[in-house]
């Protein structure tokens, strides 16, 4: 019998367009659905490593309680972790497209991360992970 695997996990947004312009042009994900529900909901996923993998279903928040998730998915803690084969190269390229890192980048045990913020607040690690 297969494995299960991980498809989707719901990322709340304000507002779809603006999200999908972030992760398509900051972190380089793909646009891999956008289909229109209703007057004012869509399907949509991106998916990073060229729509392979897990990925996100931007969901526009409908009401107060899930807007005030939006930029605090996690409670505050890195909640997602977006993984590269070269770090430099990633977080040169995301910093030119104005991603905010808090912290400078530092190697650990398992390899090399830094931690980001998404268009919300959102704590993100980009991490290149230590080869065996």
């Amino acid at each position: 019998m297969p494995a299960l695997g991980l498809s989707l996990v719901t990322f709340l947004v304000r507002d779809y367009d603006e999200a999908i312009g972030w992760f398509i042009d900051c972190l380089g994900f793909a646009l891999v659905e956008d289909t229109v529900m209703g007057p004012d909901k869509r399907w949509v996923v991106v998916r990073a490593g060229g729509g392979q993998g897990a990925g996100l279903l931007l969901a526009k928040a409908s009401d107060k309680r899930q807007r005030a998730a939006i930029g605090n998915q996690a409670g505050g803690r890195v909640g997602f972790f977006l993984h590269c084969p070269d770090f430099d190269f990633q977080h040169t390229k995301m910093q030119a497209k104005g991603v905010k890192f808090n912290e400078a980048p530092r190697r650990e045990i398992y390899g090399t991360v830094a931690v980001f913020e998404d268009l919300y607040g959102n704590s993100w690690d980009l991490i290149e992970l230590r080869q065996p």
